[in-house]
Order: C-alpha cells, then sequence, then structure tokens
C-alpha cells in the first residue's frame, strides 16, 4: 500500500511540473501550430491578414456601343474590378429608359446611359454616381434617295428617332440647328433597333441614332452618309442606379466607381485604344474596325479628368448645362427643373472614389 501511495505521489509530482512548463507559452492554454498553409495567423508573424473586400456580383446594363462598354470592359480586364471583389454581369438593353426599367424590375443593379436617359434622373427615377465621357456634337444618317444634304432639307422628311432616349434629344437639336420645329417635318418614334430595317426599305428618310444602329445603316444602304452638327449642348454620358439601391449600398457604388475610374484612366489612353475596341468587339460580336471608328466620337474621362472635375466644378457644370439643353428642347418643364444638380447626381459618392 505504501508502495503504491508513493507511486502516485510520484505521477501527481510529474504532471504539475509539466503544467508549470507551459506557463510561459500561449496564454489562452493552448500551444498548438497552425495548419499548414493557413493564412489565419499571417503566417510566421503570427499577425492577421487584413480581409478582403466583401465579394460582390453586379448586374450591369449596357448598350451595344464604344462609349457604352469602354470604361467597364477595360477596368475589368485590368483587374481592377477583381481588386474590389466585384463581379461584373452585363446585360444588352437597346436604350436607356429600358435599362431605367429592368433597374426597377430588379433585374439590374447599375446601367449606363447616354444624354436622353438623363432626364428620368432629373425626374428623380435614378440618380448619377459616376460620369463617363462628353462629347458636343451629334450625327444623324441620311439616307441616299432622300435628297438631303444640309440640315435645312429635313423640312418635310420622314424622320425616325427614339422618344426618351439620346435619339429624342439629338432629333430636337437637329431641328434647332435647321431652324425647324417638329411641326415641319414627318417625326417617326421607333425603337432603336427598329431603325436598321426602316432605313434599309427607305421607309424613312433620316434616322437619329447610335452606333452600332448608325454603322449598320451606313453597311447596310448602299450611299448612306452621316451629317454631324452641335448646337452647343452638352452630351454627358454616365453610370446610374435607382435612389433606394444608392441609399443602401454607398460602400458597393464607391468601389465600383474606385474600378471603373481606374479603368477609364487605362482605356482613355491612346495606346489602349486598340485593346479596348477588341474588348468591345468581343462583347458585341462585332468587328474591331467598327469600335476604333467610334474612338473619335466623345472625350473618354481619365482619372485626372474625374478628379479635377469634381473639385473644380467642370462636372457639376455639365449636369447643368444638361438640365438647361432638357428644357430648351422643351423636354423637361421649368418647373421640373431641379435648382441643385446633386439632388440627382451623388458627388459624395464620385469624391470619395477618387481619393
Amino acid at each position: 500500500m505504501k508502495k503504491l501511495t508513493s507511486l502516485l505521489l510520484a505521477a501527481a509530482m510529474v504532471m504539475a511540473l509539466a503544467a508549470c512548463g507551459n506557463s510561459g507559452g500561449d496564454k489562452s492554454g493552448t500551444n498548438v501550430p497552425p495548419p499548414s498553409g493557413g493564412s489565419s495567423q499571417g503566417g510566421a508573424s503570427g499577425t492577421q491578414e487584413p480581409a478582403g473586400p466583401e465579394p460582390i456580383t453586379l448586374n450591369l446594363a449596357y448598350m451595344p456601343n464604344y462609349a457604352s462598354l469602354w470604361g467597364v470592359l477595360s477596368a475589368d480586364s485590368q483587374g481592377f474590378f477583381a481588386e474590389e471583389g466585384i463581379t461584373v454581369v452585363l446585360n444588352e438593353f437597346p436604350d436607356g429608359p429600358s435599362e431605367i426599367a429592368a433597374m426597377e424590375s430588379g433585374k439590374i443593379d447599375l446601367a449606363y446611359i447616354g444624354k436622353g436617359a438623363h432626364r428620368l434622373c432629373v425626374l428623380g427615377n435614378a440618380v448619377i454616381f459616376a460620369p463617363s465621357s462628353v462629347h458636343t456634337t451629334d450625327k444623324i444618317v441620311i439616307h441616299p434617295n432622300s435628297g438631303i444634304e444640309k440640315m435645312e432639307d429635313l423640312r418635310g422628311k420622314t424622320i425616325a428617332f427614339n422618344s426618351g432616349s439620346t435619339s429624342e434629344t439629338t432629333f430636337d437639336n437637329a431641328l434647332k440647328v435647321a431652324g425647324l420645329t417638329r411641326d415641319d417635318v414627318d417625326g417617326y418614334d421607333m425603337s432603336i433597333d427598329n431603325m436598321v430595317p426602316a432605313m434599309v426599305s427607305g421607309s424613312v428618310d433620316a434616322a437619329v441614332c447610335w452606333n452600332p444602329y448608325s454603322g449598320q445603316i451606313l453597311e447596310q444602304v448602299e450611299g448612306a452618309k452621316e451629317i454631324e452638327f452641335s448646337d452647343g449642348s452638352t452630351n454627358i454620358s454616365s453610370w446610374i442606379c435607382l435612389p433606394k439601391y444608392a441609399e443602401e449600398n454607398h460602400d458597393v457604388l464607391v468601389r465600383f466607381s474606385r474600378a471603373l475610374y481606374k479603368g477609364m484612366d487605362w482605356g482613355s489612353k491612346p495606346e489602349n485604344y486598340d485593346a479596348v475596341a477588341k474588348l468591345c468587339a468581343d462583347q458585341i460580336k462585332s468587328n474591331v474596325e467598327s469600335q476604333l471608328a467610334q474612338v473619335g466620337d466623345a472625350h473618354w474621362f481619365n482619372l485626372d479628368d474625374i478628379k479635377t472635375g469634381a473639385s473644380d466644378g467642370t462636372i457639376k457644370g455639365y449636369y447643368e448645362n444638361m438640365q438647361n439643353d432638357f428644357v430648351q428642347a422643351e423636354t423637361l418643364k421649368p418647373e421640373e427643373v431641379v435648382e441643385d444638380v446633386s439632388q440627382f447626381v451623388l458627388f459624395d459618392v464620385i469624391e470619395e472614389a477618387v481619393q
């Protein structure tokens, strides 16, 4: 019995010494090495690695042309969206109003629009969070049998346009330059994608549309041409979302814009035009040459344009001028004018994204 007692005491002393020997190690009471290849302990330093941005997938609406795709495809191809943990899913639409309707139905998160659909932003249907490009000239496509040689020749002609979109504002601008009103022409309101067969059949004398549709008309109608004009109006293109989405996803808009602006900075460099044109051509199943032909259609904003324009009021001026253009074209009533454009342009998102 004494021998058994002695053995038990000895065993207890060994266990006590072992416990004391561990008192200078991990104060959590464990001393287990991290799993091989694990990152929870940050490698040999034992520091926690910062978590990356929360992954998110965004459904984007675009129109099948260079202006709509150049920035977003540049950002995606260069990995800038991946840096922000963003996966983009591209969805094609014929015009801005259709895109906004899709956002309202919950199918689309963010969308690119041309000038015409900005009217819906002024009216409160959507908000702008990122400018994309600007241009000051417009074009109208002329049928070879129309007898139209100059803007004044539009009188009495059948002209296809698409209401609610940039097509309508360009249509009104063309009439203004020609010294005409809608009463002086036969305006034919139709969907953008129907303008190509209408011009091919000769059922209209002219069409107010954008690429790729204008390019398709020039390719398919022998002798068709474009007449370029300017009435001094500002034609700005932007990325938009619904007001409710903006309220609930401020950080998402900043992350998306930050990546987008990096892409725009890359894509706006002349040495990258060929690469961007190929990205656009691949996306819409077109040819590179037709995309390169659109490079001269606008001034493509780079990162400095956004930074400087946000701080010196240039960007704000674009949207103020745009709103005035709508009033002059009578597509926006004077009582619908928003005194402060920051009510529909999210300058806080723009400024935060370029910091």
